[in-house]
């Protein structure tokens, strides 16, 4: 037995898991972690985004990106949206996944529709700077400051590139 110590009435319950509407969101990476696939013969990269302004605020979306893999065209894929992702926060030469933590970032969020298995899912179409600036235009090192995560219940006022 495990002794706890809570009272419901005190706390919001936990409401069921929606993916969040089709749409550009303001986020940051906030975890990254390396894992092997099951079958031992490869690895991927999980990178966990947070959305860090507007209505989603706080909410987290998932990507996966598969570096090691008996597939030449699926490790060609991760490659190019490591890239994309690096070129986004500035941080070109990439030595290890904390590097990319907790510096802004667009991305475009899509809907994975449920298949019968499993329940519809969110999922990251694409990456783009906060700036505006294209990732093709993006090769030399430039430092994008890192921020903290907003604190709950905390307003920012960050516009996206294209809302002058």
């Amino acid at each position: 037995m495990v002794e706890l110590v809570q009272n419901a009435a005190e706390i919001e319950p936990m409401g069921a898991y929606t993916p969040i509407p089709i749409d550009d969101y303001l986020s940051m990476i906030v975890a990254s972690e390396k894992k092997d696939t099951k079958s031992g013969t490869g690895s991927y990269l999980n990178l966990t985004f947070e959305i860090i302004d507007g209505e989603y605020k706080g909410r987290r979306v998932f990507d996966t990106l598969n570096l090691v893999n008996s597939n030449t065209q699926t490790v060609e894929i991760a490659q190019r949206r490591l890239s994309a992702i690096q070129r986004c926060v500035g941080v070109i030469h990439l030595r290890d996944s904390n590097e990319l933590h907790n510096i802004p970032l667009v991305i475009s969020v899509g809907i994975k529709p449920a298949d019968g298995q499993y329940a519809a899912k969110n999922i990251i179409r694409g990456f783009s700077r906060v700036d505006g600036k294209e990732l093709k235009d993006v090769v030399e090192e430039k430092p994008v400051a890192k921020v903290a995560a907003p604190a709950a219940g905390a307003s920012s006022k960050v516009k996206k590139p294209w809302q002058k």
